[in-house]
């Protein structure tokens, strides 16, 4: 028995919110088994690109990099020292801790700039259309953020 909304653009189809879920599942499904041989969750691999790109990073700073909370990156790094991928110290302001890859963590990258490869092969995308809808994405997130609509700090 089909219904039909009485509110104009209440269709799910119609969602940019659903199109944007649904792609980002498929991303994070692809990621997942290929993070996963490599000992690392799709939110730890976040942390570790900021890492590799930025080196030692303060948590605060992580944390305002990825858009999440300190206490969102806490737990995320908490692993990420267990597996012996970061190692974590105060600064000279005890207040501020430091995180910093470990040769273990480093030497990862390698690997896991393969699992990406393998991920963006998947999609189909040429360069040029990535770079474009990478863009697009992030203007959109901007624009969105600009009306100081509360962001969700949940990593998972």
């Amino acid at each position: 028995m089909a219904t039909s909304t009485k509110q104009p653009g209440l269709r799910l189809d119609d969602q940019l919110c659903f199109a944007l879920y649904a792609a980002t599942n498929s991303v994070v499904r692809a990621y997942r088994p290929l993070l996963g041989e490599l000992g690392l969750t799709y939110p730890q691999y976040l942390v570790m690109l900021a890492l590799w790109q930025d080196g030692v990073t303060a948590v605060h700073d992580l944390a305002n990099r990825l858009q999440l909370t300190s206490s969102a990156i806490t737990p995320l790094v908490d692993r990420l020292e267990a597996a012996g991928f970061v190692t974590r110290a105060r600064a000279d302001d005890r207040r501020v801790v430091l995180v910093a890859l470990t040769e273990t963590g480093r030497s990862l990258e390698v690997r896991v700039s393969e699992a990406q490869q393998a991920v963006v092969c998947r999609t189909g995308l040429g360069d040029r259309d990535l770079a474009d809808l990478r863009q697009e994405l992030k203007e959109l997130a901007d624009r969105v953020a600009a009306t100081g609509m509360a962001r969700d700090d949940d990593p998972d």
